[in-house]
């Protein structure tokens, strides 16, 4: 993009003096930087230094009078072309993941439009602290890009991950995604995601472990890039990635049901982890216990979503499948794939902690072969997944 306009946030931490270099870079590449100052931050840098090397005003309240009396916050968070948080301390990054926005920083991250990118930066206990992975977790699901951050001496004294990357490698990410192509433009993309749940009665019901975390990621990365994505969601709580259409269902029935609504589709990636069966009759009441022992339930099969779409005139052009399996992943995937006449399935390995965790390895099965992903968090799986996905569907 030729002289991107980029809004920097900077977090109170003491990595904060990095920003300074990070400015440079970006200036000298032609692109124009507007910083925003924590209160933390600026115990770290001034705003007299980042002013000089950004030769741009430096803003570091929600209570100017005169920039708000123009709401000026707004105008901050939809004029930049990226926005770039560096460096996220974990303070910064729960209040992102909470929706806070008790300060000019978090006020505009809450109101922006544009692709933000968070650079985290802190302790190691603290970066691997459940706490924290949650809420990177969160943001990556909200369609916010998080940097791994470097592994090395902290100024604490401690070793291990929690480094700010180097300005030259954020730099690196900062321009990929300025101009990363959007190779899904005009691509109307439908997911599935999360688990079903099948009722035994107004209390009980049958179900699977699915979080829902790989689904809605693959949505984000879509929308990413540049598909109009309808995101057909089973009971889970993750909020709707940006600029994602979400259907919300809880059984089989109404998934597919909501499927055939959103069709037609280039593509269809069934993420969701639907059930099989499901009780032939749901109990109007509580089913309470009785001396004659336990009840005995009876199933009926559910509808096969993906073999449906697969034999319907309205097929997407790719039609990709899920297979989460606890042994001969590999096998069962391609079984699968010609049982389901589909293009590709993506299979995993689901007995370990893959069902709510945040990591992900898999395999994708096509007639001509089988390709396999190392584990990453499961936003990379997905941006690695959606970017095979638009080269199929140009082959």
């Amino acid at each position: 993009m030729l002289n991107p306009r980029i809004l920097l946030v900077i977090g109170g931490g003491i990595a904060a003096y990095k920003s300074c270099e990070l400015v440079r870079l970006i200036r000298k590449q032609g692109g124009e930087v507007t910083c925003v100052l924590t209160d933390g931050g600026s115990h770290f840098v001034t705003p007299m230094t980042l002013a000089a090397l950004s030769e741009n005003q430096v803003h570091t309240t929600l209570w100017d009078l005169k920039n708000e009396t123009e709401m000026g916050h707004i105008q901050l968070s939809r004029q930049a072309d990226l926005v770039v948080v560096c460096p996220a301390t974990a303070d910064l990054i729960a209040k992102m993941a909470g929706g806070m926005a008790d300060d000019l920083a978090t006020t505009l991250l809450l109101a922006t439009d544009k692709p933000v990118l968070a650079v985290p930066a802190m302790n190691v206990r603290m970066w691997q602290h459940p706490a924290t992975r949650r809420n990177v977790a969160t943001l990556r699901a909200d369609g916010i890009t998080v940097m791994e951050p470097d592994e090395g001496p902290m100024a604490c004294g401690e070793y291990g991950p929690g480094r700010l990357p180097e300005p030259e490698a954020i730099w690196r990410r900062v321009d990929a995604m300025l101009t990363a192509p959007k190779p899904l433009a005009g691509r109307h993309v439908l997911v599935t995601a999360g688990p079903t749940w099948e009722p035994i009665d107004p209390v009980r019901y049958i179900a699977n472990r699915s979080s829902g975390k790989q689904g809605f990621a693959i949505a984000a990365a879509a929308a990413e890039a540049g598909a109009q994505v309808t995101l057909v969601a089973g009971p889970v709580h993750l909020p709707t990635p940006a600029g994602v259409t979400r259907v919300d269902v809880e059984s089989a029935r109404e998934m597919a049901a909501a499927v055939d609504a959103a069709l037609p589709a280039d593509i269809a990636v069934m993420v969701a982890a639907v059930a099989d069966w499901r009780p032939q009759s749901a109990a109007g009441v509580k089913i309470k216990k009785a001396a004659a022992g336990v009840p005995t339930l009876s199933l009926a099969e559910n509808p096969d979503i993906l073999a449906g779409l697969a034999a319907s005139p309205r097929r997407p052009a790719l039609l990709v499948g899920f297979a989460a399996e606890t042994n001969d992943v590999i096998a069962h995937a391609r079984e699968k794939l010609a049982r389901k006449r589909v293009d590709m399935i993506v299979a995993n390995d689901v007995s370990g902690d893959v069902m709510g965790g945040d990591a992900n390895a898999v395999h994708i099965v096509r007639a001509d072969g089988v390709t396999s992903l190392p584990e990453m968090a499961k936003g990379d799986v997905a941006r690695a997944l959606v970017e095979r996905f638009a080269d199929a569907l140009v082959r």
